[in-house]
């Protein structure tokens, strides 16, 4: 299959007949300040519920298997704090990226009062979206399911249901880092448990329940307990019978070995399309680069705020990222 160049479709956009301002309808009269931004879309919504659950699904494991029953309180007190803030952090950014407008070029903007406002220059051109009739700045890409064009659009992820732009990569980035942290974490609490615990809870079981696995474990039960048959006491390290947790917590190493390995690629191409100033379309698309090239720092700045401070983690502060340019529209 022969592939076709991607400036051949930019090239097509240059003609004046492709334009056709008169087609369009006008803008729709904008919504209040402060709108929510939400995709109704299925997949992405059942995405979304998931993330959450299998988040609070790791919650529980974490705190009514392993911290609660445990017996050495400042492990678990030290352990509930972290695994509960990075937790909160994770899903925080989750609800920012989800509601965060990307960077959403408004929908049929394609007209001829605000072509004539650009005020454009012999030998300058303007991009048009055909399927949402709207000037596209330069960077920008159209999301079959946002149906919207997008500024710098990285791509559409269905987990936080909308589009990674412009506006809300930080977001993503935060998200895509606490859920990498916070499964290392339990993975690393699910260790220390089956290593402390788990012949503990299994021979307290056996014994409970009159079967024995050597003769050392037939010794040590009393002779005047032989006669009547033992009461099985509860586990010391979990509230749950053994079996039941171990296969809550094999469930929670698969949960949380996938999802390491998975945010933590996202994390690092994230912080590597930011660092290069080249979204992940661009990097496929392989196009040409006709943006000014800027120096690593001043990238991950123009995305996470000026200047850099804590807030960078946070992701209830909303990066400064200055206002749209009007002439960004023109090339």
């Amino acid at each position: 299959m022969m592939l076709v160049p991607t400036h051949h479709f930019r090239d097509i956009e240059r003609k004046p007949e492709y334009l056709q301002p008169e087609k369009c309808v006008p803008p729709p009269y904008p919504g209040p300040v402060g709108t929510m931004w939400f995709i109704r879309d299925g997949c992405g919504i059942a995405c979304a519920v998931v993330t959450w659950f299998l988040v609070l699904y790791a919650e529980f494991v974490v705190l009514f298997v392993m911290l609660i029953p445990s017996r050495d309180y400042v492990y678990s007190v030290i352990n509930g704090i972290v695994f509960n803030l990075l937790a909160f952090l994770a899903l925080a950014s989750h609800g920012r990226a989800m509601l965060t407008d990307p960077g959403a070029v408004p929908k049929g903007n394609a007209t001829k009062e605000f072509i004539e406002s650009l005020q454009l220059k012999p030998g300058q051109v303007v991009y048009k979206c055909p399927k949402c009739c709207s000037i596209k700045p330069d960077r920008a890409h159209h999301c079959s399911v946002c149906k919207r064009c997008i500024r710098k659009m990285d791509h559409h992820c269905p987990w936080v249901n909308n589009c990674v732009g412009e506006n809300n990569q930080k977001y993503f980035v935060l998200f895509t880092m606490y859920i990498a942290l916070i499964s290392l974490h339990a993975l690393i609490m699910v260790g220390f448990h089956f290593l402390h615990c788990f012949e503990e809870d299994w021979t307290s079981l056996l014994q409970g329940s009159g079967v024995t696995r050597a003769a050392s474990a037939e010794a040590r039960v009393p002779p005047q307990d032989k006669k009547q048959p033992r009461k099985v006491r509860a586990t010391e390290c979990s509230s749950f019978s053994p079996p039941t947790t171990v296969i809550l917590l094999i469930l929670l190493c698969f949960e949380g070995l996938l999802f390491l390995i998975f945010t933590s690629v996202m994390f690092g191409t994230q912080v590597h399309s930011i660092c290069t100033d080249e979204t992940g379309i661009e990097q496929l698309k392989k196009e040409e680069r006709r943006w000014a090239k800027k120096t690593k720092w001043m990238n991950m700045k123009a995305v996470f705020g000026h200047p850099f401070s804590l807030g960078w983690a946070s992701p209830f502060a909303t990066p400064d990222q200055g206002k749209a340019d009007p002439y960004q529209y023109v090339v």
